[in-house]
């Protein structure tokens, strides 16, 4: 195990607001603070890069991402040194650096947390950088010690790593189980929403991994009575309580 104590306490971080131009769907970019009893702080993906809130539209236009979509809201207090901040914490009090998978909204302050292991897939750290967004491949992986599990795993009491490929072939989510809340699963873009079940996962990586990996953690959410937090739900995002305020 890498963690020694148990999930004390969770925060969703808000990352800004993104619109898909395909079909007007407006999302939250989620990233995740996680406390345990013994007095660590993970934090799982960490958003856009910074340069999206220095200048959403330039930046967008250098990627290309604004073929698929419009950032409608990131400043620097969506920026994870910004959300920390109302947790009170800063970049430095990372003990570890949990990454779902590479693309542009999840990955883009890796670089910020220097002291922090980063926790991924296997087969994400042995791309030559980040998936980033369509064929840009802008990022380097930085220099860090790299922690990385081939198979379903718990990384410490009550927190549990699950292999989801689909979206992309390294995803990843995660079950953490909290004092007064209970189980909480974390899908990241293993389930983007619910729709995307009923949708056979067609924009997915791999449509028919997708569905295997959904139908897996959906079933484990449901023997344990978890509450399922997905990756980039519309409906859901405003309902979520977000830093500073904590499920515990």
């Amino acid at each position: 195990m890498i963690l020694t104590g148990s999930p004390a306490s969770l925060t969703v971080l808000d990352y800004g607001l993104f619109k898909v131009h395909a079909n007007g769907r407006i999302i939250g970019i989620c990233g995740f603070l996680i406390h345990t009893d013994a007095g660590e702080s993970v934090l799982i993906d960490t958003g856009f890069p910074p340069a999206y809130a220095q200048d959403a539209t330039a930046a967008s236009a250098a990627d290309g991402l604004g073929s698929f979509g419009e950032v409608l809201t990131l400043t620097q207090d969506n920026l994870p040194a910004g959300q920390l901040a109302h947790c009170g914490l800063t970049c430095a009090d990372i003990d570890l650096l949990i990454l779902t998978h590479s693309h542009v909204d999840h990955v883009g302050g890796i670089a910020d947390f220097p002291q922090a292991p980063i926790l991924l897939s296997p087969q994400e750290r042995s791309l030559p950088r980040p998936l980033y967004f369509g064929k840009r491949r802008p990022m380097k992986w930085p220099a860090r010690t790299y922690l990385t599990t081939t198979d379903d795993t718990d990384i410490g009491p009550g927190f549990r790593v699950f292999h989801t490929p689909g979206h992309v072939p390294g995803q990843l989510a995660f079950l953490i189980t909290l004092p007064e809340t209970g189980p909480v699963l974390l899908a990241s873009d293993a389930i983007s929403r619910p729709a995307e079940v009923t949708e056979a996962f067609d924009t997915a990586n791999d449509p028919a991994a997708a569905i295997i990996s959904a139908a897996r953690i959906l079933d484990i959410a449901a023997q344990t009575k978890a509450m399922v937090i997905y990756g980039h739900c519309p409906a859901q995002w405003p309902t979520l309580r977000k830093a500073p305020d904590a499920y515990r």
